[in-house]
Parts: structure tokens; sequence; C-alpha cells
């Protein structure tokens, strides 16, 4: 109870359930933060950290980017929360996502992700009029009631009823079905036992909640057709993956074009701003257009998130900033880096990830799907967070989360990650840690 932050977090405790607004903060040390900039974050008793972390993705730039604080500033210098008609903010940021984004044709703008994909959700029921939502085993789309199920589920429940909270109705749950990513026969069975019944099949073209499970060409291409044939809306989540993987998100690398986007977490480097996009065809149901499925929000398009999503996206579009071509290359550098490291010490390790994403599994194989996963060794991946966190390089310690590589990040943070990663990694294989798998915990 010496460090300051100790105290912090047991003072929040008193007063906030658990000590945080948002159950995977709590973490343990460090408990408390004091300072953010560029690709370092600092704990209030003073210990700086190279961060890996960046808010589950959110931060794409660096932590308090000025380009995106002074946009921000300027624009609630004028305006801040109307509530009625719309802005040239809120058109100037749809008509960019419009541009970038392949299935935009139009676009709403919400405040969470979680709120983007509930209302993806209910847009496909209320312009297909079917009750069913598909999803895939291991893919997070947020809290909404009848998405939350079956995401790090352990080996007894994946794939099964595996709702993530109690308080959700029976019927919720059981009006989402669960496939397997990768696996284009696990969706065809399920339209086969369903059918002219299912509204939606939402996925994570990348599935960043379970790490990087990265989508085969033929399973996308696949959906698509499927989907088509059957009247059914597509789903791409790009929450995570979009702007952060290209302008135009996974969609645009792939070239698969799914009917509705929800996009979000980096748009706004920190800033809460998501949405979603789609064809004029599906976006026209929303009540605004003189559709059937509500549309409301009062903090919609307020002026501080459009803000920060037009000078966020900005950058991204800069040729002399190159952030694509800047993350990519530190992307490549550390995941070339940590298989080096993991192979020199024996270690079974598959480090993967896409651009400025990577993640090391702690198994031996392919990695296609969540039945994969399943063979990864958490306690050795936890275990490999924490000491990094230890030795000055946050990565979030729990088992299947990603790390995130921004704009502000250099080969030196990369390098020196590397070095501390060759001393974590090393100890541990001596330790044992590697010997006995302990998978699926």
């Amino acid at each position: 109870m010496t460090s300051v932050s100790r105290r912090l977090a047991k003072e929040a405790e008193r007063i906030i359930p658990g000590g945080v607004n948002s159950a995977t903060r709590n973490i343990g040390a460090p408990w408390a933060w004091k300072s953010a900039r560029g690709a370092t974050i600092t704990d209030l008793d003073g210990g700086s950290y190279t961060d890996y972390h960046a808010a589950f993705g959110a931060i794409l730039l660096g932590h308090c980017d000025e380009r995106v604080n002074d946009a921000v500033t300027r624009a609630i210098a004028d305006i801040d929360l109307l509530g009625v008609g719309t802005t040239e903010l809120e058109v100037e940021a749809a008509q960019l996502i419009v541009d970038a984004i392949p299935s935009a044709e139009m676009v709403i703008s919400t405040m969470s992700g979680s709120e983007a994909t509930f209302q993806a959700v209910r847009l496909a029921r209320g312009t297909t009029g079917r009750p069913y939502i598909l999803k895939f085993q291991g893919c997070f789309h947020g809290s909404y009631d009848g998405l939350a199920r079956n995401v790090i589920s352990t080996p007894d429940r994946a794939w099964k009823r595996d709702p993530n909270s109690s308080g959700i109705l029976d019927d919720a749950v059981d009006h989402t079905l669960i496939a397997e990513f990768n696996d284009l026969a696990s969706v065809e069975e399920l339209f086969a036992l369903h059918p002219e019944q299912i509204a939606a099949v939402i996925l994570e073209p990348v599935p960043h909640n379970v790490g990087a499970l990265l989508p085969e060409q033929s399973f996308l291409e696949g959906l698509r057709e499927l989907t088509r044939k059957h009247g059914t809306v597509l789903i791409f989540d790009e929450v995570i993956t979009g702007f952060r993987h290209a302008l135009g998100g996974y969609q645009e690398l792939c070239g698969v074009t799914p009917d509705l986007t929800t996009f979000g977490k980096a748009m706004g480097n920190g800033f809460p701003v998501s949405g979603l996009a789609g064809s004029t065809e599906v976006m026209t149901n929303f009540t605004p257009s003189g559709g059937t499925v509500m549309l409301a929000g009062t903090f919609n398009g307020n002026a501080s998130s459009m803000a920060a999503a037009i000078a966020t996206i900005n950058v991204l579009k800069d040729p002399d900033v190159d952030f694509y071509g800047h993350v990519y290359r530190l992307g490549d550098r550390m995941r070339t880096g940590l298989q080096t490291i993991a192979d020199d010490h024996g270690i079974a390790a598959r480090i993967t990830g896409l651009g400025s994403v990577f993640i090391p599994y702690f198994l031996d194989g392919e990695v296609r799907g969540y039945r994969d996963l399943l063979r990864n060794n958490d306690n050795a991946y936890a275990t490999f967070h924490r000491r990094m966190i230890d030795k000055g390089s946050f990565m979030y310690p729990m088992a299947l989360k990603r790390n995130h590589i921004s704009l502000a990040h250099t080969e030196e943070h990369i390098d020196t990650t590397l070095t501390q990663a060759e001393e974590v990694l090393g100890a541990m294989a001596r330790e044992g840690f590697f010997e006995t798998a302990q998978v699926g915990t």
C-alpha cells in the first residue's frame, strides 16, 4: 500500500465496482495511470512503459496526438452538442468514410463498437424479417445481448451454449447461431438447419479478439456467395480491422464487399467514435429515411468525436506520413524477431498477426480456427505478457490478446522490446514453461 497507484486503486474499489469501469481493466499492477504520450504510458508511481496494448487498439497514431487533439479543441470552441439537425463536421466525416470503405454508400455515427454492431443486427433483422444471427466461435462483437456469447470459450463450452454474462435472456442467446471460422461447411450446415431464417452473418474478417486468426480467401468469398444465395445480410465487424490495416478496412485488402460494415475503435485515436456503413438499399431502412428500424442516440455525431475522426483519417491518407508503410514495417520486424527468438530457444510458437498487430501463440502446427487455439499454452502466454510488463513493454496479460503498434512507435522501440523478449523467453524456457503445455485454460 506504499504505492500511489495501489492506494488510488483501493479508493476506486470503494466507489466503483472492482475499481474499474470495464472488467478487462482489472489486471493488477500497474494499478493506476498518470499520463500517456506517443508510444509511452506512465503510471502514478512514475513507471514508464512502451504501450502495445493501445487501449485494445483504439490508439492508432500514438497517445495524445497533437493533430487530433488540436482539431478537437478547435471544433469544441464553436460547437459542442445540439441534438438536432446536422453539422458540417458530421457531413465531412461521413464523406471521408464513404470515400474510404468499399461497402459504404451511406453512414451513421455511434459512440462505441457495441452500439454499431447492435444497430447492424437490428437493421439486418428489420430489413429481412428473419430472427437468427450467425456468428463465429472466437469473434467478439461487443456487449449487445444477442451477440454476447462464445468468444474465449473453454474446450467444454466452445461451439455450445456459452453466454458471456448472466442476465441475458435465453431467447437472445438461442437466436444466435455459432459456426467455426475458416470452415464454410459449418456455415452451410446452419443454413440447412434454419432455411430462410438467418437474417445476418456477422464476423470479424480477422478475429482479433482471439489474437489474429487470418482468414482464408476462399472462406470469405464463400461467405459472400452463400449469403447472397440465401438473401442474408453479410456484416463485416471492422471495429478493430477498420482503418488499422487499410484505409478501407480488411475488405479493401481481400476484395470481398459485405452489405454492412461496423467500424470504430481506432478511427478517433482515443476519442469515442464508431459507426455503421452499408448500401443505400439497406441503410435507408432506418427511420430518418422513412424506414422502420429506429435510429437514435443523443451523442451520435457529436463535435469532438467527428473532429477526431476527420483528423485521424486525414493523417492516414497523408502520403508524406506513410502510416501503413511505417506500421507494417515495424510489425514485420516484431513478428520476425519474436519468431526467431522462440525458434532459437526451441519454443513451440507461432508468431502471427497482420500489419500493426502481432501475437505469439505458444503451440505447434497451423492456426486456422478456434479449434487450433485450444492447443495454446495459455499459462505461458499470460506469463510472457506479465513479465514483459515488468521489463517495460506493456502487453495485456491475458491469453489470446493481441498487441498493437502505432505511428508513434520506432525501430528503437521494437528492438528494445525484442531484447526484453529474448531475456523473458529464455528464462521461461529454462524454467520449463514450455515442457508441459497448459492449454485451453
